[in-house]
């Protein structure tokens, strides 16, 4: 009986809204309650999560679990309490970092595609009105600020808001996340029609009222992307080869440009944008980074002043920041090139593997996991919301989604053994 329970559909899409609740609502379940009340949820999800896979192991493949340089990627963050010089705060970090990785392999293997689709939507749509009437309730019911949550109260005025989500940058970020999450939701025809209108309408207008810098660069970017995969899917077969090296030539080559004239891009970026703060830890960054070029200072996550060399970084900014506004660049001073390796490697072959399964099969549904990567990526220029919490778990997620649809090791898998593996298998019950 309970092992029955633990392989329910039920079970699995609860276990989803539940995981993705709790990743978006940690700022404010820790303001609330306390952050051991949301290590002891992660932790219970993670326990329950575990169960559930060792009930479906018949249905799973240990060698198809998750993609080699996530595995690789973890690993090696873990490796890096070897040479941290604060190494119990390193492996706490670690922990972190794992048990939202492992939500996110769970979700994976027990939700197809479209049911993950329905369970982030969901989520989103709840929290994005819970912040929209919380902003309401502090800029215009009772005008005063709530500081538990961090809501300055300053909607009446225009903004900037930051709902539930302690900043206006982490809220435009999940404005983007949602407002794609609710246009595949909307092409899939998995929700009705006025729900599809009235979600994006709340995410649109929730992204104004961020007034994010960085929200309104990554939504410019995840349309260019939108529309060329929708060009892509257009494209006859014989042409589309083509036309995605071309894409995938440029996109290279602009990378390359960009780091090589990184110090000349981050002068312009401060010199004429608010992006000035970024500019200067960023400035920061490239003196200290190359101190351990190999190994990185070991994994922190989210910066402390308690730590080593975070707060000799904001001792030299005169400024507290808890993170470096940059994921590759706060990857590269913790784990070093060999972290970043890892790190861009992981991303750039989910990237190109979702893209080019997108590009080939008729569902708008496989659009969601390349937009939801370009958006990500994307904003990992500006801020390290991919590197902890729901954007990291988020990332996994589409990483081993990647990985599901094309990978070296589903075809070993489908050579010893030829019947279907559990995303394919599960009924395409949008519930």
């Amino acid at each position: 009986m309970i092992t029955r329970g633990l392989r329910s559909a039920d079970l699995a899409r609860v276990f989803a809204v539940v995981a993705f609740g709790t990743a978006f609502s940690s700022f404010a379940i820790q303001r609330l309650t306390g952050p051991a009340t949301l290590h002891t949820m992660v932790a219970g999800l993670c326990a329950l999560g575990l169960a559930i896979l060792i009930a479906r192991r018949r249905e799973l493949s240990l060698l198809g679990l998750a993609p080699t340089l996530l595995v690789g990627f973890v690993l090696w963050a873990l490796a890096s309490v070897l040479w941290a010089d604060d190494a119990s705060d390193t492996l706490r970090s670690w922990l972190s970092l794992l048990a939202y990785a492992f939500l996110a392999v769970v979700i994976a293997h027990t939700r197809d595609a479209l049911q993950t689709l329905r369970a982030l939507g969901d989520v989103l749509r709840a929290l994005l009105a819970v912040s929209l009437g919380a902003e309401i309730l502090s800029g215009i019911l009772i005008d005063m600020p709530i500081p538990v949550l961090r809501i300055a109260g300053d909607i009446a005025l225009g903004g900037p808001i930051q709902g539930i989500f302690g900043t206006r940058n982490y809220l435009g970020f999940v404005t983007v996340i949602a407002l794609l999450t609710f246009l595949v939701e909307w092409r899939t025809q998995s929700v009705s029609f006025g729900r599809s209108v009235v979600s994006i309408t709340l995410a649109g207008l929730l992204a104004v009222f961020s007034a994010s810098p960085t929200a309104f660069v990554v939504a410019m970017v995840s349309t260019v992307a939108l529309f060329a995969l929708a060009l892509i899917r257009r494209v006859d077969a014989a042409r589309r080869r083509d036309l995605q090296l071309g894409l995938g030539v440029a996109v290279a080559l602009l990378t390359l440009a960009a780091y090589l004239l990184r110090s000349r891009i981050i002068d312009i970026v401060g010199a004429a944008t608010d992006f000035s703060n970024r500019s200067r830890i960023w400035a920061e960054l490239l003196v200290w980074i190359p101190r351990r070029w190999l190994q990185g200072w070991g994994w922190h996550g989210g910066w402390s002043n308690d730590t080593f060399p975070f707060n000799a970084i904001n001792w030299q900014l005169r400024i507290d920041h808890l993170s470096a506004l940059n994921a590759y660049l706060d990857v590269a001073l913790q784990l070093g090139w060999v972290g970043l390796l890892l790190f861009g490697g992981m991303c750039a072959i989910a990237l190109v593997r979702s893209w080019i399964t997108a590009s080939e099969r008729r569902s708008s549904v496989y659009a969601w996991t390349p937009l939801l990567l370009v958006a990500i990526l994307t904003e990992s220029m500006f801020e390290s919301f991919a590197l902890g919490g729901a954007g990291w778990m988020l990332l996994a997620l589409c990483l081993v989604r990647a990985g599901q649809a094309r990978s070296w090791r589903a075809r070993i898998g489908d050579a010893i053994d030829p019947a279907p593996t559990t995303h394919e298998a599960l009924p395409h019950d949008p519930r």
